[in-house]
């Protein structure tokens, strides 16, 4: 018998329950790429090179030319992925510790990384010739791994409210930029509703309250879902298309706001596609309006950062090695700055999506392959403690812990007396977060009940033990099984 299917409300959706393979999962790939890749200049190229000043127009004007002779419409025919390998890179992701995969189909650049009929410029018809998307969700399926879809399309409409602009300064001062010619208003879309001749240039409002494109991107996300099922889908906003009173961004927008009825379609319509294919819904939706009467369609997704604790409700965030898409400025994370923020983020009940940066061409660089394998080394030491693991009676001890402030994710200066924790059943995982110099690690969260029965250190073996009051103390080896964060396994009469 197959389950109920969903009906487009909140009443509805707020019935669904997270499948058990995301709980497990606890690390996902992201695939954040697109033509935006190709200048090599970081994220938001689509826009900026079209903000007088900014270092993507200055690199623009002078590498490419000017934004009214050579726009984004003729840059997203240069990228071309003539070295992507997706089955090569997924082994990679696979063996570095992912659970799942996630493409993006389109950012906010208006540019489909699959083959759209609603439209022209996709990477099927330009650029690339194939089917971006359907090549990683191939590739997935060969390493059994649930395979997900980023959408960016939402904000698209006044995001790119820029394209309608000019110069105000210099020699092509009054000189209206691509976005004007009326040959490819498809593109750039007929958004001179939100274009601010004296504003600031923010991307403001997120949503709009247009209906035309309301009703494009729900079209958009049928057609995506309709071809690929995915089996998580990520929104980069909160669940369009609710508005605040005075119609600006959302995040406020009380449930009873009629422009919600897109964003519930566009959820219920994946959620009861994935009913028709399996029997039951296995799908993810993640948003980002952390008010529980929105975000319980689905799951909760804080982009580059994380909760202050355990939420009974499994949560996602999004985050990545350097820049969103590939920028030759930016500094990547290492790989211990990485394995740290997801056991601090899996002790809360969450999981993490990274974003690994592709250069235009398809490939990854030697930094990037050298945090990949990195990871890959730590996965079979200490990967038992994560996958499958559920949050422990409390997240983590000692005095240390990531700063939540925007999107800051600031390595942590840890001590020998920070620890974070998952469970399984009656086993505790204890990662030590710095190893003492004494090599005697001591536990203090322990209830005098909770005794344990065994202690072994992941990668290694049993250690000695004793446990006073509750408090556990544990011998450690000098040599360590991984140069990164070591992990305890701790059986307990009862948890």
């Amino acid at each position: 018998m197959k389950t109920q299917k969903f009906e487009a409300s909140f009443e509805s959706l707020h019935t669904y329950q997270c499948p058990d393979w995301f709980r497990d999962a606890k690390l996902g790939i992201w695939g954040h790429w697109g033509p935006q890749s190709v200048p090599m200049f970081g994220d938001w190229y689509a826009r900026h090179i079209y903000i007088e000043g900014t270092p993507q127009y200055l690199y623009h004007l002078r590498h490419y030319g000017h934004p009214s002779q050579f726009g984004y419409k003729d840059l997203v025919k240069l990228w071309k992925a003539e070295k992507f390998e997706p089955d090569a890179l997924m082994d990679l992701y696979h063996k570095a510790g992912a659970r799942y995969f996630v493409a993006q189909a389109m950012h906010h650049d208006h540019f489909f990384n699959f083959p759209s009929k609603l439209n022209r410029f996709n990477s099927s018809r330009m650029g690339p010739m194939q089917d971006i998307c359907g090549s990683w969700k191939r590739a997935a399926d060969n390493f059994h791994l649930p395979f997900g879809l980023s959408e960016h399309l939402g904000a698209t409409f006044s995001w790119w409210n820029v394209n309608k602009g000019a110069d105000r300064y210099g020699p092509y001062a009054g000189v209206p930029y691509d976005g004007n010619d009326p040959a490819y208003r498809d593109f750039y879309m007929d958004n001179y509703e939100h274009y601010q001749k004296e504003g600031d240039n923010l991307a403001f409002p997120w949503y709009t309250d247009n209906e035309n494109h309301r009703r494009y991107w729900l079209s958009v996300m049928k057609e995506v879902i309709d071809l690929y099922t995915p089996d998580l889908l990520y929104t980069d906003g909160g669940l369009p298309f609710g508005l605040r009173g005075d119609g600006h961004s959302a995040y406020s927008a009380p449930s009873e706001d009629p422009a919600y009825r897109y964003g519930l379609e566009a959820v219920s319509h994946l959620y009861n596609k994935s009913i028709e294919k399996y029997g039951e819904n296995r799908a993810v939706y993640t948003q980002k309006d952390k008010r529980p009467e929105i975000y319980s369609v689905g799951v909760l997704d804080i982009e580059k950062s994380q909760l202050p604790g355990i939420s009974e409700q499994p949560w996602h965030t999004d985050t990545c090695i350097g820049n969103w898409f590939y920028d030759v400025r930016q500094q990547f994370k290492r790989p211990g700055h990485i394995i740290e923020m997801l056991i601090d983020i899996v002790s809360k009940n969450g999981t993490m999506l990274l974003n690994i940066l592709q250069k235009p061409d398809g490939s990854i660089d030697d930094e990037t392959l050298y945090i990949l394998k990195e990871m890959a080394s730590w996965f079979p030491i200490c990967g038992e403690a994560l996958y499958g693991s559920r949050p422990w009676r409390v997240s983590g001890e000692g005095i240390s812990g990531v700063v939540i402030d925007g999107f800051k994710e600031d390595a942590v200066p840890w001590t020998e007396i920070d620890y974070r924790f998952t469970s399984k059943e009656r086993t505790v995982y204890a990662f030590i977060m710095k190893v003492p110099e004494s090599r005697v690690a001591v536990i203090r969260s322990f209830k005098a009940e909770e005794k344990a029965v065994s202690v072994k250190l992941l990668g290694s073996g049993p250690v000695p033990f004793s446990q006073n009051y509750g408090a556990l103390t544990v011998k450690l080896p000098d040599k360590l099984p991984t140069m990164y964060t070591n992990c305890l396994a701790v059986e307990t009469a009862s948890c």
